[in-house]
């Protein structure tokens, strides 16, 4: 049996297949033990202790990172550039901001260690770095006694010699965790290089930990773990690039909508996953959006990773009124402990309990019916709100859901239109547990006529997980001019063959490797590239995505090839499968809603009565046991096959 499990900040998604059937449920996170409710929902729920195949999207080392949770490491780099994580680049994100606070560091200046050694750009030796060197910086660090360390020499992308010498040395040291730049990024640009190395090392024993004990509770199990570029690595693989797994769940929801898309044949969607504590929002056009711009909380991390923007507004999201007596929303969670009011435990407002005060979630059908909600809780944390804004408590559970909204519209408009996309020409694809009380209001703002809800949208992610093969990228910088192709092109070769070798001692066989050819494109004397696919004739590609992205292209500019890179993907086996109902089933009725035009009465139909085919007209909820579509009035549905549903807005096909 294969399983796929998503851990979320506030549940844990399982999908697995029951013959043909594609099955899912959730059970309660645990932050602090991701693991116990893996092993509660295998053992207790699916009655499987030990599946053949477990694939895993995790938050650990995200959450290690953000809560600054992770080892002390040392840092080896060249004598001069100690300073250099601190430093930063000169750009400023906030200009007019007298008051900006630099990102939290992660690593002592006192464990930041310079050696005598330098070479060129071109990769040439200029300082080699001696035995002696190399044997102060080993004493150095047990002496420190640190049981994990990075090494990032400057231009080691060209030529790894110097990381190479000192890494056989430092293995000697044992139970040492050990993390090259050449190794997880072999191209230029030394901040970047040395954040990501550095943010690698600071992580790695966090990860090793957890999966020793994944694998110790799962004996018998094959363990993958999922990436941030949308494929899965071996266990092995993640305990040494951890680093590859900060964005591993929501690309698992961003892979299962592309896979879908496809399958109702929808080429251009906006994916929008609102769960317990934040909402992730991704543009795809006609391919997986990938992009190696990526900041986690400050610090540059340049490693492929599926472009997911990420806000903090999701149904746990606390309510609160400022210094100023301004209402906001975000972005602070109350998590699954102790969770919004009306779980019975918090006090404080959240969106769900906005959601819940205003009539769209029905607490006798909440997860199944299997959670208890606690309505008057709920009216009581928004109550003190209501009275220090001097509104009712209707009106302010409309203020907060308005403010959530616009959160999450910024969210997409980040993703579409400022980068050229017209958010009207796209589908909206909605999944997450709350995503469907909010995508019809979000879809007016932005002007979408057509939503998709899918069947399993409340564990998407963990749907995509299901579906995902095993991917490794390989790159390599150059910077040559173009028309030095027979250079670039032997350069290719040799990736390539590099990629081979790695796969054939790694996975044994490269016969079902699909193969993805990209190039980092630049005008000469530009400080920026684009990475672009490799399609002939390469310098038509590169003008027409400059324009898209700038409103230009230098039509006579000499362009420069900057890196090479190469994606080997398994192929995708989306077949043999079946979605049926799960029969949560209860009597339709009528229920009060109330929205910014006033009361409303509203038809609440159970999702597994409908039927291909079926349709429906707005105001309504359709409820599920693990999530709620709330279907405004001037929205209707159609049921399409395998029981997702198509909205669209009235006066539009």
């Amino acid at each position: 049996m294969k399983v796929a499990v998503d851990t979320g900040g506030t549940f844990t998604d399982f999908v697995y297949k029951e013959g043909e059937v594609l099955r899912f449920f959730k059970v309660s996170s645990h932050p602090e033990n991701p693991a116990k409710a893996i092993l509660e929902g295998l053992r207790e729920v699916l009655k499987v202790p030990s599946p053949q195949i477990l694939i895993h999207g995790s938050t650990v080392a995200t959450n290690a990172f953000l809560e600054r949770k992770g080892v002390d490491f040392a840092l080896f780099t060249t004598r001069g550039f100690e300073d250099l994580i601190f430093i930063g680049r000169q750009a400023r994100p906030k200009l007019y901001d007298f008051f900006v606070e630099k990102p939290r560091p992660f690593i002592k200046p006192e464990n930041i260690l310079g050696l005598k050694e330098r070479v060129s750009a071109k990769g040439e030796i200029i300082k080699p770095l001696n035995k002696e060197e190399i044997l102060r910086a080993k004493a150095w660090l047990i002496k420190k006694g640190l049981s994990s360390c990075a090494i990032s020499f400057l231009h080691s992308y060209r030529n790894p010699v110097h990381e190479n010498l000192l890494k056989e040395q430092l293995l000697e040291i044992p139970g040492l965790s050990l993390t090259t730049s050449f190794e997880i990024l072999p191209e230029f640009r030394e901040f970047e290089r040395t954040t990501t190395t550095a943010i690698n090392a600071y992580l790695n024993p966090i990860m090793q930990r957890y999966l020793s004990t994944l694998r110790k509770e799962l004996k018998g199990t094959t363990i993958f773990m999922q990436q941030s570029s949308g494929g899965y690595m071996t266990l092995e693989e993640a305990a040494k690039f951890s680093i590859h797994t900060i964005l591993s769940g929501p690309a698992g929801g961003v892979q299962g909508a592309f896979l879908l898309a496809e399958q109702l044949g929808e080429r251009r969607i906006i994916t929008f996953d609102m769960g317990g504590t934040s909402t992730d929002v991704s543009l795809i056009d006609r391919a997986l959006p990938y992009t190696r711009e990526y900041e986690l909380d400050g610090f540059p991390v340049r490693i492929p990773v599926l472009d997911v923007h990420t806000v903090g507004a999701g149904g746990g999201s606390i309510a609160y009124i400022d210094e100023g007596g301004i209402l906001k929303v975000g972005p602070q969670s109350a998590g699954a402990d102790p969770g919004p009011a009306c779980y019975g435990k918090g006090m404080l407002p959240t969106v769900t309990d906005a959601n819940l005060v205003l009539g769209r979630l029905l607490p006798d059908y909440f997860c199944g019916g299997k959670k208890k909600l606690y309505p008057e809780k709920a009216f009581k944390a928004l109550k003190g709100l209501a009275e220090r804004l001097g509104r009712d408590l209707r009106e302010t559970a409309l203020a907060i859901i308005r403010i959530a909204n616009i959160h999450m519209t910024k969210a997409i408009t980040k993703v579409s239109l400022e980068k050229g996309y017209d958010p009207r020409e796209f589908t909206l694809l909605v999944f997450g547990g709350a995503g469907g009380l909010h995508a019809c209001a979000l879809a007016r703002e932005l002007g979408i006529s057509r939503i998709i809800v899918p069947k399993l949208a409340p564990v998407f992610s963990a749907f995509g997980l299901y579906f995902s093969t095993f991917t490794k990228e390989f790159s390599q910088t150059l910077i040559l001019p173009l028309e030095e192709r027979e250079l670039w092109k032997g350069a290719l070769k040799s990736l390539k063959k590099k990629a081979e070798i790695y796969l054939l001692q790694n996975r044994g066989s490269i016969e079902e490797m699909e193969w993805e050819y990209y190039v980092d494109l630049r005008y000469a004397g530009q400080g920026y590239e684009l990475t672009i696919p490799w399609e002939e004739p390469l310098k038509e590609v590169f003008e027409r995505e400059h324009e898209r992205l700038f409103g230009f292209f230098l039509k006579d500019h000499p362009l420069e090839v900057v890196t090479l890179r190469l994606r080997a993907k398994e192929r995708t086996k989306f077949d043999g499968f079946r979605l049926e109902r799960e029969y949560f089933l209860f009597p339709s009725f009528e229920t009060k809603l109330f929205t910014d035009e006033g009361e409303r009465i509203a038809k609440v139909i159970p999702w597994d009565s409908l039927s291909p085919a079926d349709t429906l007209k707005g105001p309504a909820l359709v409820v599920d046991a693990y999530t709620t579509f709330y279907l405004e009035s001037d929205f209707n549905l159609e049921v399409l096959s395998g029981y997702h549903l198509l909205v669209r807005k009235d006066g539009y096909a």
